[in-house]
């Protein structure tokens, strides 16, 4: 890349800041939410259609229920912002899968794996992963993954220009922001920065929706039990052990302070 690129890039870098909610770490964002959104949208298809979705189960009509119970959550928490919700348009899909994982797509779409459940155990642990999950779309977290390799992988260009001139490239690396691998199934591309800050989010929000966050713990106790000689996907960049306990902790009496439990 020439020196002029260089400086190009730099200039974006340094003024396509956003900050994150709650946490107010500045972000890079050089992407426009609509383009992503449509980039995801596109690439949720295509998994949904290359594996088996679980309809018309308890389990499934659980995953839609607490997937709305958080999302009515959000978009109460963000009534005075609603730029930072515009233009998501919820999924909730739960996917016939062994792996403990699960993951959600810039635009608000969320999958469920089976193999998860076992560990969520009910509908709380289950909002514990959801809200973990829809809170990193509403931090931004894959737009900033793809602004990040945009600019680490094709010089900071434009999205639109991307997909017109190296297509194949630019789904390469929507795969990688998004979370979606072609041969390994699902992973977790985040750092343990946005993790964390998904688990403060996500506290939050169960919370609003009437969940109780002190039972994150529990979850999170269980998944680490879980994970035996090799963790699950879901923990593949997530702090570990202790280091994720005393963060939640940590969070709780913030999140304690949104929380009025769900009527009967």
């Amino acid at each position: 890349m020439d020196v002029a690129r260089w400086i190009t890039v730099f200039s974006l870098v340094a003024i396509a800041c956003q900050p994150v909610p709650v946490t107010g770490r500045k972000q890079l964002d050089l992407v426009p939410d609509k383009q992503l959104q449509e980039l995801a949208a596109q690439q949720y298809e295509e998994f949904l259609s290359q594996n088996e979705i679980v309809e018309g189960t308890d389990q499934a009509e659980m995953v839609e229920e607490v997937g709305i119970d958080i999302k009515n959550a959000v978009e109460g928490y963000f009534e005075g912002d609603k730029e930072r919700i515009e233009g998501l348009d919820w999924e909730f899909a739960l996917v016939e899968d062994t792996l403990a994982n699960a993951f959600a797509m810039p635009g608000g779409k969320v999958a469920v794996f089976t193999g998860i459940l076992p560990i969520t155990q009910d509908r709380t642990g289950l909002s514990v992963v959801m809200a973990h999950e829809i809170a990193h779309v509403v931090a931004r977290h894959g737009n900033e993954r793809m602004s990040q390799l945009l600019v680490a992988q094709l010089g900071g260009i434009a999205l639109s220009e991307a997909l017109k001139n190296n297509q194949e490239k630019t789904r390469q690396l929507a795969l990688a922001a998004f979370g979606l691998g072609a041969q390994v199934g699902v992973l977790l591309p985040y750092s343990r920065v946005h993790e964390s800050e998904a688990d403060r989010l996500g506290l939050i929000f169960m919370a609003l929706a009437g969940y109780d966050p002190r039972e994150a713990i529990a979850f999170w106790k269980r998944m680490d039990a879980s994970a035996g000689p090799r963790p699950p996907e879901f923990l593949s960049t997530h702090p570990s052990g202790e280091t994720r306990i005393r963060q939640l902790e940590e969070y709780l009496p913030e999140a304690l302070k949104y929380y009025r439990p769900q009527e009967n």
